[in-house]
């Protein structure tokens, strides 16, 4: 056992003075009331004398708490790190048929079930907010998302332009995601300008796969899946989905769960806290000393 502030022990010095210099009290004054000898009664003057040190102890036992006392235990174990970064779409297209409204409410759930994880929000049209960086921090993520309103973007974000938004992200994640899984869930609802050309995926799948980044794609416009979108995912390791309402997104997103599920590793060794033990033998000192006060005490005879 070791002592995160061994000084404090020091004062260990006062409840071993009060006990040893506590004062024996007489067995008092003897009263020959039916005209024969009594036992002396020792063992009662005994349990008078414990209930006497009860508080010198219970000091000893709060001197130890406050030195702070540590033993090496395996800690349970701890959860792995997973970076999802949303990188959201708010052109004005997502304003119809309640896209917006669905998708906010679809990652607010999403990262209340994935509490423990690092989560990001960017925003793009024809260019690129970063709104959140990544941060365990809940609140930041849910308190942003009204601000993504498309209603209330400017005209240069009208546009779509997930190509450069996922280089985008891109760089956000290898900057601020130090160790863990890093996911990026797109979530858009419309075809991208800067993509249409073969070599162009490839290119952008590549980028992805050297910052070890999975992609998942979800598609809420009415139209099917961009196939230059679908083939980035799958080459990173994720999948595209379609999801027009509410319902199809929440299962996209317990599915995205399930796929990448939350993992922990085993901690190592390290000083805890140990100061338990200490406080239930105070506790349990202040409770016989209760009793002491209540039923056994000292009279004059």
């Amino acid at each position: 056992m070791t002592f995160v502030h061994p000084w404090v022990l020091l004062l260990l010095a006062v409840p071993v003075l009060l006990l040893v210099a506590a004062p024996t009290r007489p067995f008092g004054l003897v009263m020959p009331f039916d005209h024969h000898e009594h036992r002396s009664g020792r063992r009662l003057s005994w349990l008078l004398a414990a209930f006497d040190r009860g508080p010198a102890l219970m000091l000893a036992a709060v001197i130890l708490m406050l030195a702070g006392p540590q033993m090496l235990k395996q800690p349970k174990d701890v959860r792995s790190l997973t970076n999802i970064q949303f990188c959201l779409d708010v052109s004005g297209s997502m304003n119809a048929e309640d896209r917006y409204k669905n998708a906010r409410e679809a990652i607010e759930e999403f990262i209340t079930i994935r509490e423990g994880d690092a989560f990001g929000l960017t925003l793009f049209g024809s260019h690129q907010i970063r709104w959140t960086p990544l941060t365990t921090d809940l609140k930041a993520i849910r308190n942003a998302l009204p601000f993504a309103n498309p209603a209330n973007q400017p005209l240069h974000m009208s546009g779509t332009r997930i190509g450069a938004a996922l280089l985008f992200c891109r760089d956000n994640m290898t900057q601020e995601a130090t160790r863990g899984d890093r996911l990026i869930i797109l979530v858009s609802d419309g075809m991208s300008s800067d993509l249409g050309e073969g070599f162009a995926e490839m290119d952008y799948a590549k980028e992805l796969n050297d910052a070890e980044i999975t992609l998942f794609h979800i598609h809420v416009g009415s139209s099917s899946v961009p196939q230059e979108v679908f083939d980035i995912a799958q080459q990173t390791g994720g999948r595209a989905f379609a999801a027009r309402d509410a319902s199809s997104l929440k299962s996209v997103f317990e599915y995205i769960d399930r796929m990448k599920p939350a993992e922990f590793t085993p901690g190592g060794t390290v000083p805890m806290d140990h100061s338990l033990p200490f406080a239930l033998v105070a506790l349990v000192l202040l409770g016989v000393h209760l009793i002491g006060l209540m039923g056994v005490r000292h009279t004059p005879w």
